[in-house]
Protein backbone atom coordinates (compact mmCIF):
# COMPACT_ATOMS: atom_id res chain seq x y z
CA UNK A 1 0.00 0.00 0.00
CA UNK A 2 1.58 3.50 -0.83
CA UNK A 3 2.34 5.95 1.87
CA UNK A 4 -0.60 8.53 2.48
CA UNK A 5 -0.01 12.02 3.79
CA UNK A 6 -3.04 12.54 6.65
CA UNK A 7 -4.80 15.69 7.30
CA UNK A 8 -2.76 17.38 9.96
CA UNK A 9 0.16 16.83 7.13
CA UNK A 10 -1.77 18.60 4.48
CA UNK A 11 -2.24 21.66 7.17
CA UNK A 12 1.41 22.38 7.55
CA UNK A 13 2.18 22.14 3.69
CA UNK A 14 -0.80 24.36 3.50
CA UNK A 15 1.20 26.34 6.08
CA UNK A 16 4.49 26.55 3.87
CA UNK A 17 6.26 24.86 7.34
CA UNK A 18 5.61 22.77 9.47
CA UNK A 19 3.32 23.04 12.62
CA UNK A 20 4.50 20.30 14.86
CA UNK A 21 1.10 18.70 14.80
CA UNK A 22 2.16 15.12 15.06
CA UNK A 23 4.86 15.04 17.91
CA UNK A 24 8.21 13.44 17.00
CA UNK A 25 7.40 12.33 13.32
CA UNK A 26 7.33 15.93 12.76
CA UNK A 27 10.72 15.76 13.35
CA UNK A 28 12.06 12.75 11.02
CA UNK A 29 12.18 11.74 7.21
CA UNK A 30 8.67 10.87 7.53
CA UNK A 31 7.40 14.32 7.82
CA UNK A 32 4.61 15.45 5.22
CA UNK A 33 6.38 18.68 4.74
CA UNK A 34 9.91 16.96 3.94
CA UNK A 35 8.01 14.28 1.75
CA UNK A 36 6.02 16.35 -0.17
CA UNK A 37 6.79 20.59 0.66
CA UNK A 38 4.21 21.83 -2.31
CA UNK A 39 0.89 22.78 -1.83
CA UNK A 40 -2.09 20.39 -0.91
CA UNK A 41 -4.24 19.27 -3.98
CA UNK A 42 -3.98 18.34 -7.37
CA UNK A 43 -2.64 21.28 -8.74
CA UNK A 44 -0.16 21.51 -5.84
CA UNK A 45 2.97 20.97 -7.58
CA UNK A 46 1.89 23.75 -9.74
CA UNK A 47 1.15 26.47 -7.01
CA UNK A 48 3.11 29.10 -6.19
CA UNK A 49 3.08 31.23 -2.52
CA UNK A 50 3.28 34.35 -4.23
CA UNK A 51 1.98 37.33 -3.17
CA UNK A 52 -0.90 37.42 -1.28
CA UNK A 53 -3.48 40.32 -0.61
CA UNK A 54 -3.45 42.29 2.90
CA UNK A 55 -6.94 39.89 3.65
CA UNK A 56 -5.19 36.74 2.49
CA UNK A 57 -2.10 37.21 4.57
CA UNK A 58 -4.03 38.46 7.96
CA UNK A 59 -6.38 34.77 7.16
CA UNK A 60 -3.17 32.80 6.91
CA UNK A 61 -1.84 33.94 10.01
CA UNK A 62 -4.55 33.48 12.01
CA UNK A 63 -5.27 29.82 10.41
CA UNK A 64 -1.16 28.91 11.39
CA UNK A 65 -1.93 29.99 14.76
CA UNK A 66 -5.39 28.05 14.99
CA UNK A 67 -3.58 24.79 13.59
CA UNK A 68 -0.40 25.30 15.48
CA UNK A 69 -2.39 25.23 18.71
CA UNK A 70 -5.68 22.96 17.58
CA UNK A 71 -8.39 25.02 18.54
CA UNK A 72 -11.49 25.75 16.17
CA UNK A 73 -13.35 28.82 14.74
CA UNK A 74 -15.52 29.50 17.83
CA UNK A 75 -12.71 28.68 20.42
CA UNK A 76 -10.04 30.86 18.92
CA UNK A 77 -12.39 33.74 18.22
CA UNK A 78 -13.68 32.94 22.04
CA UNK A 79 -10.04 33.63 23.03
CA UNK A 80 -9.99 36.57 21.10
CA UNK A 81 -12.76 38.45 22.75
CA UNK A 82 -11.23 37.19 26.35
CA UNK A 83 -7.42 39.54 25.21
CA UNK A 84 -9.62 41.77 23.49
CA UNK A 85 -9.66 45.65 25.46
CA UNK A 86 -7.07 44.05 28.31
CA UNK A 87 -3.74 46.51 28.80
CA UNK A 88 -1.17 45.07 26.10
CA UNK A 89 -0.54 44.20 22.30
CA UNK A 90 -4.02 41.98 22.02
CA UNK A 91 -2.05 40.08 19.40
CA UNK A 92 0.68 38.44 22.21
CA UNK A 93 -1.81 38.27 24.70
CA UNK A 94 -4.05 36.28 22.10
CA UNK A 95 -0.44 34.04 22.11
CA UNK A 96 0.10 34.21 25.76
CA UNK A 97 -4.03 33.16 26.24
CA UNK A 98 -3.15 29.92 23.89
CA UNK A 99 -0.26 28.92 25.90
CA UNK A 100 -1.88 29.03 29.12
CA UNK A 101 -4.59 26.80 27.86
CA UNK A 102 -4.10 23.77 29.90
CA UNK A 103 -3.84 21.05 27.00
CA UNK A 104 -0.73 23.56 25.77
CA UNK A 105 0.68 23.49 29.22
CA UNK A 106 0.28 19.68 29.70
CA UNK A 107 2.22 19.49 26.27
CA UNK A 108 5.22 21.80 27.06
CA UNK A 109 5.59 19.76 30.38
CA UNK A 110 6.32 16.99 27.84
CA UNK A 111 3.40 14.73 29.13
CA UNK A 112 2.76 14.44 25.64
CA UNK A 113 4.46 14.28 21.83
CA UNK A 114 1.36 16.90 20.51
CA UNK A 115 -1.15 19.46 21.65
CA UNK A 116 -3.67 16.69 20.16
CA UNK A 117 -2.27 14.34 22.48
CA UNK A 118 -2.22 16.38 25.09
CA UNK A 119 -5.73 17.04 24.30
CA UNK A 120 -6.75 13.86 24.47
CA UNK A 121 -4.71 12.87 28.13
CA UNK A 122 -6.66 15.67 29.85
CA UNK A 123 -10.43 15.01 28.18
CA UNK A 124 -9.65 11.24 29.30
CA UNK A 125 -9.28 13.08 32.87
CA UNK A 126 -5.20 12.02 33.34
CA UNK A 127 -4.51 15.25 34.57
CA UNK A 128 -5.22 17.16 37.73
CA UNK A 129 -4.44 20.75 38.24
CA UNK A 130 -3.50 22.12 42.27
CA UNK A 131 -4.54 18.28 42.91
CA UNK A 132 -8.00 18.11 41.11
CA UNK A 133 -8.91 16.48 38.40
CA UNK A 134 -9.92 18.76 35.85
CA UNK A 135 -10.61 17.35 32.10
CA UNK A 136 -11.16 20.99 30.02
CA UNK A 137 -8.58 20.99 27.53
CA UNK A 138 -9.04 24.67 27.02
CA UNK A 139 -9.25 25.65 30.79
CA UNK A 140 -6.88 28.86 31.30
CA UNK A 141 -4.00 27.39 33.57
CA UNK A 142 -3.28 30.65 36.35
CA UNK A 143 -0.08 31.49 37.60
CA UNK A 144 0.94 29.57 40.94
CA UNK A 145 -1.57 26.56 39.79
CA UNK A 146 0.19 23.32 39.53
CA UNK A 147 -0.18 20.88 36.72
CA UNK A 148 0.11 17.23 37.20
CA UNK A 149 -1.05 13.56 36.42
CA UNK A 150 -4.75 12.80 38.19
CA UNK A 151 -3.41 10.42 41.49
CA UNK A 152 -5.40 7.30 40.58
CA UNK A 153 -3.96 7.82 37.04
CA UNK A 154 -0.08 7.76 37.57
CA UNK A 155 0.67 4.41 37.75
CA UNK A 156 -0.38 3.53 34.12
CA UNK A 157 2.18 2.42 32.38
CA UNK A 158 1.86 5.48 29.69
CA UNK A 159 3.02 7.55 32.41
CA UNK A 160 6.17 5.22 33.83
CA UNK A 161 7.42 5.25 30.37
CA UNK A 162 7.56 8.84 30.22
CA UNK A 163 9.35 9.47 33.24
CA UNK A 164 13.28 8.72 31.81
CA UNK A 165 12.49 10.83 28.55
CA UNK A 166 10.95 14.13 30.85
CA UNK A 167 14.47 13.85 33.56
CA UNK A 168 16.26 14.68 30.12
CA UNK A 169 13.99 17.15 28.85
CA UNK A 170 15.81 19.95 28.69
CA UNK A 171 13.66 22.67 26.75
CA UNK A 172 10.89 23.49 29.86
CA UNK A 173 9.45 26.96 29.10
CA UNK A 174 10.94 29.39 32.16
CA UNK A 175 7.56 30.00 32.98
CA UNK A 176 7.14 26.67 34.44
CA UNK A 177 8.84 25.29 37.56
CA UNK A 178 8.60 21.32 36.80
CA UNK A 179 9.34 18.16 39.14
CA UNK A 180 10.59 15.21 37.20
CA UNK A 181 10.15 13.07 39.95
CA UNK A 182 6.43 14.01 40.85
CA UNK A 183 5.69 14.80 36.82
CA UNK A 184 4.39 17.65 38.41
CA UNK A 185 4.46 21.61 36.71
CA UNK A 186 4.28 24.90 38.64
CA UNK A 187 3.04 27.90 36.79
CA UNK A 188 5.38 30.38 37.71
CA UNK A 189 4.91 33.34 35.98
CA UNK A 190 3.51 34.63 32.31
CA UNK A 191 4.52 32.94 29.07
CA UNK A 192 7.28 34.88 27.48
CA UNK A 193 6.69 35.78 23.77
CA UNK A 194 10.28 34.50 23.02
CA UNK A 195 9.51 31.01 23.98
CA UNK A 196 6.58 30.62 22.27
CA UNK A 197 7.89 29.53 19.11
CA UNK A 198 5.62 31.21 16.87
CA UNK A 199 7.40 33.22 14.55
CA UNK A 200 4.64 35.49 13.13
CA UNK A 201 2.96 38.77 13.88
CA UNK A 202 -0.12 37.88 15.88
CA UNK A 203 -1.52 41.41 15.47
CA UNK A 204 -2.86 41.04 12.18
CA UNK A 205 -5.55 38.34 13.72
CA UNK A 206 -6.89 41.79 15.25
CA UNK A 207 -6.34 43.82 12.01
CA UNK A 208 -8.19 40.58 10.86
CA UNK A 209 -11.35 40.02 12.94
CA UNK A 210 -11.67 44.35 12.42
CA UNK A 211 -12.11 44.52 9.18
Amino acid sequence: MANTIDAKCRKCRRAGEKLFLKGDRCYGAKCGVVRKPSVPGVHGKKMTRGNKSEYGTQLAVKQKIKRTYGVLERQFRKHFEDVKGKKGITGDLLLQRLELRLDNVVYRMGLASSRRQARQIVSHGLVAVNGKKLNIPSYRVRVGETIGINASKKEKNYFKNLEQSIKNKKDFPSWISFDAGKLEGKITGEPKREEMGINLDAQVVVEYYSR
